[in-house]
């Protein structure tokens, strides 16, 4: 039998017609014909503010009994939102489902273009409450962004982008663990997810080595954390939605009324007076130092000791990224989402990000390197590799990137990134095709090699596969990846965590991943940790290789640009403790 439903997506109210579902109301469906459970309508009293389920203590074989999406009517302001969200709790209350486990999505049209970034700063922020930001990238005129290396007539492959950015604060479920993300992780993530339900979407990262000794800042994290939320906000061009979804699975100790009463909880956070958030430069003071992991010193032995096993006949290593943690201790505590907002101003063509589990530091970064994209059977990814400054001089700049095209090294390095990149596309494609295969791609700042990947996957499903393939990928770790992981452990004397690692969004018929480079890990009393990488070939040089450092690091750390340079030149930098 089929039925209709209206539904918000990309900013369009869009009728559907479904079939194979039995119709439970215009805007209900179920997905499996679980046999329900009793439902109790009682008010739980709730342990704390972060109450939700782990998902992944679930059985992964096991469909939920239903996902829903209700869209109610258009409101003019976000003001009128409250009152809208709990007429339809209160109906949930009074009319709960019949299903013992599944997720419902209650979203509201906003008329008016409201930006997620000033959303999720107005929000107060709960420590037990983890919150999240995601914007991909923006439609500027791609001529600008990269210049092809034989015609240069900048053609693109890519799929458009209608969602800017989404916020959320609270997690209906979650997905968290200290072993490998595996197979079945990823399913119990898909199983909260629906094709019929386009914009319930599971946002998190996964760590760069899973199996590197993890430190105290990135232990809240886990091997990987993933989160559907309680509260969303989604940000359109010219307009906005906001969105809240319970999730509930008796099986994991997380019945209906326990659930819808967590959900509350959170709602009774949220603020709905939104203000702009000022996107200059905030002025922080940075208390003495700034620690580098390695230091100029052994950053020097470490690329020598690369490039040893490089050129050595023994070793089939042909290319590693090593990588350096620079810690900044400020007087006043960082604000990650203002830190975030100055980043965007920096790189349109980029994804900005930030993660922050319960009682966690906050992971931000502003990274112009996509893992991949799919869409259906439809899947992209890129290939981004070597670096030089931007210029102010126009004429100047061209021949800064004609250089860089030029370059032996650069283009040895960028070889391996995109033909190791297109085999294992191969192997779960039918076809891929490589289109620009070498251009320039164009940052604020910055000036990458690059080439853009698309191809067309044999079944959906092989989405873990793209995943565990693709990451890490020669860009952020080396070629053979075994043997350059074995060497970054060996050599780096910090924890990358999720610095590196795929950090993006599962959905129930598409998903996307950026590559967490160009981040920052910042909390209230610690400071914050900076991360760079540059890739080590034969004809590398370790001074130029820390100057690349430097240059990548100028685009996250500008709220400290000044200082950082005055404590460069004084001479102040000195080993991470």
């Amino acid at each position: 039998m089929a039925f209709a439903y209206s539904t918000f997506l990309s900013g369009k109210w869009i009728a559907k017609f479904h079939d194979h579902c039995e119709p439970m109301t215009l805007t209900r469906f179920c997905i499996s014909s679980s046999v329900a459970l009793p439902t109790s309508q009682k008010r739980y009293k709730l342990c704390s503010s972060s109450l939700s389920m782990n998902g992944c203590q679930g059985d992964p074989k096991l469909p939920i009994g239903m996902v829903e999406t209700q869209t109610l009517l258009p409101v003019s302001t976000l003001s009128l939102v409250m009152d809208c969200l709990n007429s339809a709790i209160s109906n949930l209350k009074s009319d709960p489902p019949s299903f013992s486990s599944g997720i419902i999505r209650i979203q509201i049209p906003i008329q008016q273009q409201i930006e997620a970034i000033d959303w999720l700063h107005a929000q107060p922020h709960n420590q037990k409450l983890p919150r999240f930001f995601f914007s991909g990238r923006r439609k500027p005129n791609v001529s600008e962004l990269f210049v092809e290396y034989t015609d240069g007539n900048g053609t693109s492959l890519s799929p458009n982008h209608d969602l800017i950015s989404v916020a959320g604060v609270g997690a209906a479920v979650y997905f968290r663990h200290s072993r490998p993300f595996s197979f079945d992780d990823w399913r119990s993530i898909k199983r909260f997810l629906s094709k019929s339900c386009p914009l319930v979407r599971a946002y998190g990262a996964i760590r760069f080595d899973a199996k590197a000794d993890v430190s105290m800042e990135w232990e809240p994290f886990g091997s990987f954390y993933f989160m559907v939320p309680q509260v969303e906000f989604d940000e359109f061009e010219g307009r906005s939605l906001l969105a809240a979804n319970v999730a509930w699975d008796n099986s994991l100790s997380c019945p209906w009324g326990m659930a819808l009463d967590s959900l509350q909880d959170t709602l009774d956070q949220v603020n709905f007076a939104v203000t702009k958030l000022d996107k200059d430069v905030p002025k922080t003071s940075i208390s003495s130092s700034i620690f580098h992991a390695p230091d100029e010193k052994h950053w020097d032995t470490a690329v020598k000791k690369a490039l040893q096993m490089i050129t050595s006949s023994s070793s089939a290593l042909t290319k590693v990224v090593l990588a350096r943690s620079s810690r900044i201790f400020t007087a006043s505590d960082i604000d990650p989402i203002a830190w975030l907002a100055c980043l965007q101003v920096e790189g349109d063509n980029a994804y900005q990000f930030l993660l922050q589990p319960p009682n966690a530091p906050a992971f931000i970064g502003n990274t112009p390197e996509q893992l991949f994209h799919r869409k259906k059977f439809d899947v992209w990814s890129e290939a981004l590799a070597g670096t030089r400054a931007r210029c102010g001089s126009r004429a100047l700049d061209e021949q800064i990137g004609i250089d860089l095209l030029s370059s032996p090294k650069d283009h040895l390095e960028f070889t391996i990134v995109r033909e190791c990149i297109r085999k294992k596309l191969k192997a779960v494609c039918n076809a891929v095709l490589v289109d620009p295969q070498k251009a320039i791609r164009k940052l604020p700042r910055v000036q990458h090699l690059y080439a853009q990947l698309k191809g067309r996957l044999r079944n959906e499903d092989d989405e873990f596969d793209i995943l565990s393939s693709l990451h890490p990928s020669p860009a952020v770790c080396g070629f053979p990846t075994e043997e350059a992981r074995c060497l970054i452990a060996e050599t780096e004397k910090f924890d990358r965590g999720m610095y590196a690692g795929p950090i993006g969004w599962f959905g129930g018929e598409e998903a996307e991943f950026a590559v967490g480079i160009r981040s920052a890990l910042v909390k209230q009393g610690l400071g914050g940790f900076i991360y760079a990488g540059t890739g080590i070939v034969e004809g590398s040089n370790p001074t130029s290789e820390w100057e690349e450092l430097e240059l990548k690091i100028m685009q996250v750390s500008l709220s400290f640009l000044s200082e950082l340079q005055s404590l460069h030149e004084a001479n102040f930098l000195s080993p991470f403790p």
